[in-house]
């Protein structure tokens, strides 16, 4: 099975890495170093009690309410299997969107419906991947009665805007965290889930359907590691730079159309050529598979990145007709501009 998703492939690690939106000013000092400090000699405590404690207090909510989860995708998978089995036939997932959403239903065998009010489970990501920002269904889907999942994967890395979570919606709704990418460091796997306060039976057969040790000691170290203040105010500094990056990175690409985006990553429509610039050590994400053709995401990256992309663009990275010289893009302000900003 072939599934899209940016980052490593046949040609190993790209060099300059557009096509995945983890924070690009990471990893984080200081979570690495728990990882370094990790004791791998011993099994995780199985009840992740102490994790779950504090994840708890970093949210302000009880410790039954965490979901600890192997990953996003992992937890995606398993609470769609978990309803379908309690008897769901039918989910709502917008239209643009993460992958896995839709491949855990066809899986499980759950109908996709037009209407969120027709369905049992109902999907949101706020911002939304791959546009960046709010689900302009949102108060459809979160006021009737279905399972809500809210993903909250670029929360962290929100640059602007706020969310459209409020009040009594946040107890009413799954709220799915992977702060790995905010953390900079996707290759650590681990994630959880805050349960709605009245779910505590679905909570529960989530946890009977979990394998033993489902997080490894990496990822306990991870997952605590973020519950801190330092960092969490690392991870404040770093939206800074990153919002410093953001507007160099769509003055650069200012000749095409730019999408508005509150995230780390935005979509841009050009028609670019890939394999070239892959050769060149960039990849960037085309959009087709969120329902997106002639669009491409792009993360937010440093000014040496940009500047590798400027150049690999201006040798030839744009697409051309057969027969047809490639032309010469005349790009913006130039990513050599931007000192400092790291």
């Amino acid at each position: 099975m072939t599934r899209e998703h940016g980052g490593a492939d046949a040609q190993g690690v790209p060099r300059w890495d557009f096509s995945t939106n983890a924070n690009a000013c990471g990893p984080c000092p200081r979570v690495a170093a728990a990882l370094r400090d990790v004791d791998i000699r011993h099994y995780p405590d199985p009840g992740y009690r102490a994790l779950r404690g504090a994840l708890a207090a970093f949210h302000g909510v009880a410790p039954w309410r965490v979901v600890v989860a192997a990953s996003a995708s992992e937890f995606i998978m398993r609470i769609t299997a978990c309803l379908a089995r309690a008897g769901a036939r039918r989910a709502w997932i917008p239209a643009s969107a993460y992958g896995e959403y839709a491949h855990a239903a066809r899986i499980w065998g759950l109908a996709r419906v037009d209407d969120p009010v027709q369905a049992d489970l109902c999907w949101l990501c706020e911002p939304s991947s791959p546009l960046g920002t709010a689900e302009p269904q949102w108060d459809a889907v979160v006021r009737h009665d279905a399972v809500v999942v809210l993903d909250r994967a670029y929360e962290p890395l929100r640059l602007s805007g706020a969310s459209a979570l409020r009040g009594e919606d946040a107890d009413r709704v799954w709220q799915l965290w992977s702060p790995n990418k905010a953390l900079g460091m996707t290759g650590v796997r681990g994630a959880y889930a805050i349960a709605p306060a009245d779910a505590a039976a679905l909570a529960d057969s989530l946890e009977q359907q979990a394998p033993s040790w489902s997080l490894g000691a990496h990822a306990v170290a991870m997952l605590q590691a973020w519950t801190q203040a330092r960092t969490q105010q690392w991870l404040a500094q770093s939206r800074d730079t990153l919002r410093q990056w953001k507007a160099l990175q769509q003055n650069l690409l200012n000749v095409w159309p730019c999408l508005p985006s509150d995230a780390n990553f935005f979509c841009m429509q050009a028609e670019l050529d890939a394999d070239f610039l892959r050769l060149r050590g960039i990849k960037l994400r085309e959009a087709t598979s969120f329902g997106l053709p002639g669009m491409w995401r792009l993360s937010v990256q440093p000014p040496a990145a940009q500047a590798a992309l400027r150049d690999a663009l201006e040798a030839g990275g744009v697409s051309r007709e057969p027969g047809r010289p490639k032309r010469a893009i005349p790009l913006g302000g130039t990513a050599r501009s931007a000192k400092g900003a790291s």
